[in-house]
């Protein structure tokens, strides 16, 4: 099914990213986390892509089993950085003969691994990417946006510019980086209206798993630290996680919150392969009326 077909219905949708394991312990860690979101019969789940295909076969392994095993459904990531377009066309085939029918189309890091070569016929940019895969694959692609502004970017308004250009391109959806100021998104919609932007506007939230976490991430996303967020984590008992752990849930909440009030087609939290924050914070909203339950759902997960 493709996303967008979920967003014509009026129902917001609640979905979780997720990223293969790299190791044995992640892996059996994971598979309780996916008991839990499977649980909450979430809209979709996405998965992502390694750098320069550092999880290509962890991903693709990761989607069938949410896709074909558990029945879920799935947007697959792609990052395209420093791949050929013989790779581009042999991981989104592959993608296909799962039964995929959504992609999402980033530029992606330069993977860290020292010695990696790009390809000399890889994509600098994710619009070049989009311009390639859309004439070939009838997929619903989406593509990423930045609040705040890609940390690249030299500007705001240079940054729309590529937006727009992979809009016009063929992307048919947008999910967002996450920001701690629900602002930056409502600012961030408001300029791609006026751009003449007009698909779906998934907003990504980013629940707080741990102060260092939080800082080292925002320093990569770009995402900036509201003085009040910083004040109200550092009045917190030093060192008790419990409590750190109910004031994510409880920040995310009042974000997300405020995000469906606003009349956002959906919420895609960030999960980093955890599920306690997902929980908590999809039965907050459930028991406030703000995210439908899902017929059939586990009497433990609807609020």
């Amino acid at each position: 099914m493709r996303i967008t077909d979920r967003w014509q219905t009026g129902k917001p949708t609640i979905s979780f990213e997720l990223f293969p394991a790299r190791t044995p312990e992640a892996a059996e860690k994971l598979d309780r986390v996916l008991d839990d979101l499977a649980a909450l019969r979430p809209d979709f789940v996405s998965v992502t892509f390694g750098a320069g295909g550092s999880t290509r076969d962890g991903s693709r392994q990761l989607l069938d089993r949410l896709h074909n095993a558990m029945g879920l459904e799935v947007i697959a990531y792609f990052a395209g950085y420093g791949l050929s377009p013989a790779d581009i066309t042999a991981v989104l085939d592959s993608y296909r003969d799962l039964g995929i029918d959504n992609f999402l189309l980033v530029r992606g890091d330069p993977p860290r691994e020292e010695g990696f070569q790009p390809h000399p016929d890889s994509f600098p940019h994710a619009s070049d990417l989009v311009a390639f895969v859309r004439p070939r694959y009838p997929e619903c692609l989406g593509v990423a946006g930045y609040p705040e502004g890609h940390p690249q970017a030299p500007s705001k308004e240079k940054d729309l510019e590529f937006l727009k250009l992979k809009v016009e391109l063929g992307a048919e959806y947008i999910i967002t980086n996450y920001c701690y100021d629900n602002r930056h998104f409502f600012d961030f919609t408001a300029r791609c209206r006026a751009a003449g932007i007009t698909v779906p506007i998934l907003p990504g939230v980013m629940p707080i798993y741990s102060v260092k976490m939080m800082e080292m991430l925002a320093g990569i996303c770009g995402a900036t630290l509201p003085t009040p967020l910083c004040q109200r984590l550092a009045a917190l008992p030093e060192g008790d996680k419990a409590a750190l752990q109910a004031f994510g849930i409880d920040y995310a909440a009042c974000q997300c919150a405020e995000l469906l009030h606003a009349g956002v087609p959906g919420i895609h939290l960030y999960t980093m392969d955890r599920s306690e924050a997902a929980v908590g914070i999809v039965n907050r909203l459930r028991g406030e009326g703000l995210l439908l339950r899902t017929e059939g759902a586990p009497a433990d997960n609807q609020g």
